[in-house]
């Protein structure tokens, strides 16, 4: 959206920082106009208005102004209560604004995505298993962003996957049967199958899933390692969001 002014956008706060003397400079999500970059003028250290309004996990309403790809904010607040998250949970949301940030480009619309990390902050919320919101989730933005994985053929014959085979994955290619031979960790086509439906009722389909939609992300990602992956360095791995 290319106007001066934008009004009553529905809004997540991805990233706040500080901004010279009095400002924050904020990442947002649109539901709209996607990522918008926005400065917040004069409102560091108050508790009040637009400063106590944008923090992430916090449903907006948000306006704003100018033609360049910085906008102003002119006005921000709360829709409704903010998500209450901790632990994992909070991690989690916070590896996908990481996620969103890397990955989105400025102001390209993804209203279908946003209403997705609604529902996602909402299941994290709610007690959810971790896992298979985080995943499905993965799978939307990579369907978003135009790299969505086909789980249903092989890469080379373009036969339908067979469930009792085993694939390798190439993020640039797909899916390809495995040798025997190499020692390539593989994809059960059964499982392959499973995520497709974006049924993780399984612990080896979740298993699976995650290592395999870290595969695509890091494709698209490079080599600089996303920040929020050290809040669970700590923990031993269980329904970790990364």
């Amino acid at each position: 959206m290319t106007g001066t002014r934008i009004d009553h956008q529905p809004a997540f706060v991805l990233h706040r920082r500080a901004y010279r003397e009095s400002s924050f400079l904020l990442e947002l999500l649109t539901r709209d106009c996607g990522r918008v970059a926005a400065v917040a003028r004069g409102v560091r250290g108050s508790r009040r208005g637009a400063a106590a309004a944008c923090q992430p996990l916090q449903p907006l309403l948000v306006a704003w102004s100018g033609r360049t790809e910085l906008k102003t904010l002119g006005t921000a607040e709360a829709a409704a209560g903010a998500f209450v998250l901790g632990g994992e949970r909070l991690y989690s949301a916070l590896y996908v604004n990481e996620l969103l940030l890397r990955l989105l480009p400025p102001q390209d619309p993804h209203p279908a995505l946003f209403e997705a990390y609604v529902a996602l902050l909402a299941e994290l919320a709610g007690g959810e298993e971790l896992e298979p919101p985080l995943r499905r989730f993965e799978l939307r933005l990579l369907r978003e962003l135009g790299y969505g994985i086909a789980l249903d053929h092989d890469s080379t014959t373009g036969g339908v996957l067979e469930p009792a085979a085993q694939y390798v994955f190439d993020p640039a290619g797909g899916f390809r049967r495995a040798d025997p031979a190499a020692p390539a960790p593989a994809f059960p086509g059964h499982v392959l199958a499973a995520i497709a439906r974006e049924d993780f009722s399984d612990p080896v389909t979740r298993r699976h899933a995650k290592r395999l939609l870290r595969a695509a992300l890091a494709e698209l990602l490079g080599p600089r390692p996303l920040l929020s992956r050290s809040y669970f360095a700590a923990r031993p791995p269980a329904d970790a969001g990364e």
